[in-house]
């Protein structure tokens, strides 16, 4: 019993702010689910509405833990979706076309950055977040590389930026590749592969046929099993470089990687039941969620409105650079 005392007392704290945050979260996903309009767009505008509760009020602790933790719960429970028997179905050609994508799209942003006088964190986080899965992709990176005092707010125009290019081409893409000839099957995997966060190929692809929504959410799902592949390489890179050491010391894997990778073998050893799958999947997403609220409350306004032109250029640049690859690669190899 004194235990339990303890660890409320502990837990005090930071009640105020994750309720925040959760309720702010909870009126983004009833205003994206009644508007069409992105979940995580809405969390963040809506957070950014409320900053002032973070100056030194009873939210700051509770806003900064759950900016933290239920960011990186929510990482490591999207492992829940991958299972390695859907993944084969892409084919070596088609895994190793998707690799060299992402290797590319990461490249573009160190090339790019420099161009516009923005450092390697901003490339880091844009090339992995337009390379993988989006949003998710930037808060898992955000949570590995060692900060400063702009990460947060560069993760969060990040979120923003390809959240919004994402809803663009879920309506622009099918038409374009469909304009240019290719296959269902060529479409969907096109789409999958270019388009930034989830939801937004699957509506995309599943807006060109059947076969196309399914290669679609096929080949966005290997983008997604990369995420701990690139986290990964990350870590290590910054251990043996040493960069940021001097900002706390570095895992060798975080425990929220530790979390996604057991979870993906799980999926692929047992047959999950689907209700126990989407279960854990809406917690994922839910944790996502109250995440992107409980950094859009940390950052104001007027802090993302100073980033300038360059960042959203550098996005564009890496978006448009995949799509070209990508269409170039399939019109040449004429897979699938």
């Amino acid at each position: 019993m004194l235990q339990l005392t303890d660890l409320s007392t502990r837990a005090k704290p930071f009640v105020p702010g994750l309720l925040l945050s959760a309720t702010i979260a909870a009126a983004a996903s009833f205003l994206g689910t009644h508007y069409g309009a992105p979940v995580m767009l809405f969390a963040l505008l809506l957070g950014m509405a409320f900053n002032f509760l973070h100056d030194d009020g009873p939210c700051r602790a509770g806003v900064d833990w759950t900016s933290r933790f239920v960011l990186r719960l929510g990482v490591g429970l999207l492992g829940i979706r991958i299972a390695l028997d859907d993944l084969a179905q892409i084919g070596l050609t088609g895994a190793a076309l998707l690799v060299g994508l992402i290797a590319a799209t990461i490249a573009t942003g160190f090339i790019a950055a420099p161009l516009f006088k923005r450092q390697w964190r901003f490339a880091l986080l844009t090339g992995g977040a337009v390379a993988i899965c989006g949003a998710s992709a930037a808060l898992a990176i955000a949570a590995v590389i060692p900060p400063n005092d702009k990460t947060e707010r560069n993760t969060l125009f990040t979120v923003m930026a390809v959240t919004a290019l994402s809803t663009i081409a879920m309506v622009a893409y099918p038409l374009l590749l469909q304009t240019l000839g290719f296959s269902d099957l060529q479409q969907g995997f096109l789409i999958g592969a270019t388009i930034h966060d989830v939801a937004q190929v699957v509506g995309a692809g599943f807006s060109v046929s059947d076969t196309a929504g399914e290669m679609a959410t096929i080949t966005k799902l290997f983008r997604v099993a990369m995420l701990p592949v690139v986290l990964i390489t990350i870590v290590q890179v910054l251990r043996a470089t040493g960069t940021g050491t001097g900002q706390g010391k570095i895992p060798l894997l975080p425990w929220f990687m530790v979390l996604f990778l057991a979870l993906v073998v799980l999926g692929s050893v047992f047959d999950l039941p689907q209700a126990l799958v989407a279960q854990i999947d809406t917690i994922s997403r839910a944790c996502l969620i109250t995440a992107i609220a409980a950094l859009g409350i940390k950052t104001s306004l007027r802090a993302l409105t100073a980033v300038g032109g360059g960042h959203l250029a550098i996005v564009v640049i890496e978006t448009l650079v995949l799509l070209g690859i990508a269409i170039a690669a399939i019109a040449w190899l004429g897979i699938f």
